[in-house]
């Protein structure tokens, strides 16, 4: 049990350290400028963003660090981590480009790079702590 949590926390970790600095930068230089009106102007609310963070890293250590772990590859857990980052991101920026009247393109790839990128990082991190508490 203490390996999976030591996996959550890395993983975690990672994420929101990573995600922390990308969304200082991208907010401005990226998502004002290219979604008008639709970025609250205070940043962010937190209880929401503290939910989809212990949400997705949990999705992250379900289905990429435990079976990086199973095969016993760090490249496992990257690879997975980074199609689930894909597959998460492309579905949140792809149907916000769908039905939403305001939403560029330029931010959706952006940030299906970023999802991508993000997660492999993320689950690569939550595999390597998982293996400091060994069962």
């Amino acid at each position: 049990m203490t390996r999976w949590i030591f996996a959550y926390l890395g993983a975690g970790l990672m994420i929101a350290v990573l995600d922390a600095i990308w969304l200082t930068f991208a907010a401005g230089a990226l998502y004002r400028p290219n979604l008008p009106g639709l970025m609250m102007p205070e940043g962010f609310r937190l209880a929401p963003a503290i939910a989809f963070y212990l949400i997705y890293v949990a999705g992250v250590v379900i289905f990429a660090v435990a079976p990086a772990i199973r095969a016993g590859r760090w490249t496992t857990a990257a690879a997975l981590g980074g199609m689930l980052g894909f597959v998460c991101y492309a579905t949140y920026d792809l149907t916000n480009q769908a039905t939403l009247i305001v939403w560029s393109m330029r931010v959706t790839l952006a940030d299906m790079a970023w999802g991508t990128f993000l997660t492999a990082v993320g689950a690569t991190a939550g595999y390597f702590t998982a293996g400091l508490r060994r069962r």
